[in-house]
């Protein structure tokens, strides 16, 4: 099992940086960072620094999306960083959340997406596609590559990241959801032709260490809560299209955002985040890896049997650094050990 950091690119974006740095030291191999131009810096910027300040750590944005860049500028972009630091970026995109909202707009149709994923891949390997009728390459690539992998959760969405994606990501650690998309997924790339092993699967969410103590527990909860609002923004949007009982989306994942009440992206992805209260704590402890070192290890054994390749661990909480450090001396070389 491979290991990633995920970060907000919040200032000074060369904490950002540093925090990469950190996590290379310590086992991670991927590095990760939101995308939602308004809330945070440039991604891409920081990036290019990640990039030139560590080795082999492979970069990408979770996630993405088609509608806030022209795609031949995400292509270009990601081709760039390769062509300057040898193939070292990964795709992670999806419809599009906080940074089609906060500017006002909806989220892409997986229909866009779709087409997305197919043209940024082609245009940074260096491929020829075609763009809005016009026949487009770039010229300059060589060798390029570009894995994409798309951030689902719905039976639509499911669908096509089996069919058409590179990787799967998840962002919860929930072990039954897991199994529940993992196996729609692989399912879906059956279908579609493809060998359901070659589609990477990336779980997603926040992690805490922390003793076994009733007061130690529920402060790391506190610190993990927000996540489940987050996850709930993409769960509101299932329930409005399939209803809040479905065969097609599990009662496990919907059934806890009754009392949501609405949600400011101005607090996103942040501990306190106020719009996160109706988030209980079955759901933080489902969601997110909290507890001592043994527990995270017991959980990513498990994920692991379920077919996920990479864990990437979200580390908006107050002990950033603790974690890294944490999982790069107990966490990363015991699941090493273990293959």
């Amino acid at each position: 099992m491979d290991f990633g950091l995920v970060l907000q690119t919040d200032p000074p974006g060369a904490r950002t940086v540093g925090l990469m740095r950190r996590a290379e030291r310590n086992g991670f191999r991927y590095g990760w960072t939101f995308d939602s131009a308004v809330l945070w810096q440039e991604p891409y910027v920081i990036h290019s620094r990640i990039l030139e300040h560590t080795e082999k750590l492979v970069v990408g944005p979770m996630v993405t999306n088609p509608g806030t860049r022209a795609w031949e500028v995400t292509a270009s972009t990601f081709a760039t960083l390769n062509e300057m630091y040898g193939n070292r970026t990964v795709c992670g995109i999806g419809r599009g959340d906080s940074a089609m909202r906060v500017a006002g707009r909806k989220p892409n149709t997986l229909a866009t997406l779709g087409q997305a994923m197919r043209v940024i891949r082609d245009l940074a390997e260096g491929r020829e596609t075609e763009l809005d009728g016009t026949t487009l390459r770039i010229p300059w690539v060589r060798d390029g590559r570009l894995p994409v992998w798309m951030a689902a959760y719905g039976p639509r969405a499911l669908a096509l990241a089996g069919a058409e994606a590179d990787g799967f990501i998840l962002q919860l650690a929930d072990p039954y959801l897991t199994e529940w998309m993992v196996k729609a997924v692989r399912d879906a790339a059956a279908d579609a032709g493809r060998d359901p092993a070659e589609v990477a699967i990336c779980v997603a969410a926040p992690a805490y260490v922390c003793d076994d103590t009733p007061e130690a527990l529920a402060h790391a909860r506190e610190q993990c809560r927000w996540f489940g609002g987050m996850v709930g923004n993409h769960v509101a949007d299932l329930v409005t299209r399939y209803g809040e009982h479905s065969d097609l989306v599990p009662d496990a994942l919907t059934s806890y955002i009754k009392a949501r009440q609405g949600y400011d992206y101005a607090h996103h992805g942040r501990t306190g985040n106020p719009d996160t209260a109706f988030v209980p704590d079955e759901i933080v402890d489902r969601f997110c890896l909290v507890g001592p070192v043994s527990a995270h290890i017991e959980r990513l054994r498990r994920l692991r049997e379920l077919g996920v390749d990479q864990f990437a661990l979200y580390a908006m909480h107050d002990a950033v650094e603790a974690v890294i450090d944490a999982y790069g001396t107990d966490v990363v070389p015991v699941l090493e050990a273990d293959a």
